[in-house]
């Protein structure tokens, strides 16, 4: 997938009998998904034009373009799905897109590389960055706090962190 599509909501599976599907929302404000349509999958085959629905468990009822049952609906489940770059509002400077930090490298405050980001995470307290790093079998959670990660410098693609003694050995 490349960087012009951002992830903003995946298919929670089929809501009743009449082709509307569960869609959960991975934006700041959840109602505005319906705003960045077309929605695409993630390979770019298929697009959807949303409407959404009443709030329902974790997430919205939702009318997918071309979706008319049950079972085309449930064979969404799992979809993910993805908007123009350019639809998505403008962010403060302090603020990313997860996508923009997959694949950064990440030194510490002394220049020394700890990994590259694999993906960023969150479990409910906050964001965590899943570090692959060099001479580790397996990844590394880092905290994405400011007091932890004071630097992202999107243009130079590289993230400066200051992790607490011991998070990475």
């Amino acid at each position: 997938m490349s960087g012009s599509r951002i992830c903003v909501g995946a298919i929670a599976g089929a809501y009743g009998v009449r082709g509307e599907v569960r869609l959960k929302s991975f934006c700041a404000e959840p109602r505005a998904l319906g705003a960045y349509g077309p929605l695409w999958t993630e390979d770019g085959r298929r697009s959807f034009d949303v409407t959404l629905g009443a709030q329902v468990a974790q997430g919205f009822a939702a009318r997918l373009s071309d979706v008319r049952t049950r079972e085309d609906a449930e064979a969404l489940r799992g979809v993910r799905l993805f908007a123009p770059r350019e639809k998505l509002p403008a962010l403060p400077d302090d603020e990313f897109y997860h996508t923009d930090l997959i694949g950064l490298e990440v030194f510490d405050t002394g220049g020394v590389p700890l990994g590259r980001v694999k993906a960023v995470l969150n479990h409910g307290a906050s964001d965590l960055l899943e570090l692959v790093t060099p001479g580790q079998a397996g990844a590394v959670l880092v905290p994405f706090t400011r007091a932890i990660v004071p630097t992202v410098d999107l243009s130079a693609r590289r993230i400066i962190a200051d992790p607490p003694e011991g998070l990475i050995e």
